[in-house]
């Protein structure tokens, strides 16, 4: 009897001082946020992997978004200064342009997250560059003497003057008027203005029930999204085949998993979003479903 308590008493405490210590793998375990979950407004900043300056120019992996708050979908958590990677697209673009001009920039993201292989990533669809906190006014106490001198306003005997950063502002206010006139005569001849910039990026755009291939480079890596890609498939027609490279999702991941139980190649009819980083096209998947030939295309 004596020996069957120390038994119990034993096996006890192995199943629970290791959740009692907080040594228990299921909690650490960070569980990932669910493909297709929006993000709106979440502050935080954009950092990069790799101070390399020639890496951080040829590679788009690099690029992370750093999270100052939490985010949950009731499922998945995110914690306060955990990142994910940021997707190559143009909007990705505009934002490393205008991190270039402040590397301690914040902003705060519209996107959407996508899972592939157990791993979020972000689809960046807006930003704004957040503003700095101006600082808080002195008490009177630890006023310089310049803030003493300014002229006071509403109070008895008081003597009402325009600031002088006011007074140089008016000679630019009138020539803002004068360009922003210029430029609605430019568009109402049709012409452009000479100094709108040319080089604007292309915006994103959808693309619907196009049939192709998911070629793959045959690589088994964590990171094998990197050299997949979709190649429309022209049926026939004389058309120059082109490529588009696959964003990772769980789209993606359900077409290659499909892919690699076939023993031949399958035709694909897909939709999604087509993006541009860096002059290379991408598309993100929204559906795509097999497209059966019966013997009437060769595969």
């Amino acid at each position: 009897m004596d020996k069957n308590l120390t038994i119990s008493v034993f096996v006890f405490f192995i199943s629970v001082l290791p959740t009692a210590l907080g040594l228990g793998a299921t909690n650490n375990r960070q569980i990932p946020l669910r493909d297709g979950f929006a993000l709106t407004g979440i502050d935080g900043r954009l950092v990069i992997q790799d101070s390399n300056e020639n890496s951080r120019e040829s590679s788009f992996d690099r690029w992370s978004f750093e999270f100052d708050s939490d985010v949950s979908d009731d499922r998945g958590l995110i914690k306060t200064g955990a990142s994910l990677g940021i997707l190559p697209s143009s909007v990705l673009e505009k934002m490393i342009a205008d991190a270039n001009k402040d590397s301690n920039a914040s902003y705060r993201l519209w996107g959407r997250v996508t899972q592939y292989r157990g791993k979020n990533f972000i689809f960046p669809i807006y930003f704004l560059p957040l503003a700095k906190v101006k600082q808080p006014q002195l008490p009177t106490s630890q006023k310089s003497p310049q803030q003493e001198n300014q002229p006071k306003i509403n109070e008895p005997n008081d003597v009402l003057t325009i600031p002088k950063e006011l007074i140089d502002k008016l000679p630019d206010r009138k020539k803002r008027i004068v360009h922003k006139t210029r430029e609605q005569n430019s568009e109402k001849n049709g012409t452009e203005p000479a100094d709108k910039t040319k080089s604007e990026l292309k915006q994103d755009y959808i693309l619907a029930d196009r049939c192709g291939f998911i070629r793959e480079s045959g690589q088994e890596t964590q990171k094998a999204w990197q050299e997949v890609s979709f190649v429309p498939d022209a049926i026939g027609r004389t058309e120059a085949k082109t490529s588009l490279r696959l964003l990772p999702c769980q789209v993606l991941e359900q077409a290659q998993r499909k892919q690699s139980a076939a023993p031949e190649k399958l035709r694909f009819k897909t939709a999604g979003i087509v993006t541009k980083f860096k002059g290379k096209d991408y598309l993100l998947l929204q559906r795509a479903t097999r497209v059966y030939s019966h013997g009437n295309f060769p595969g």
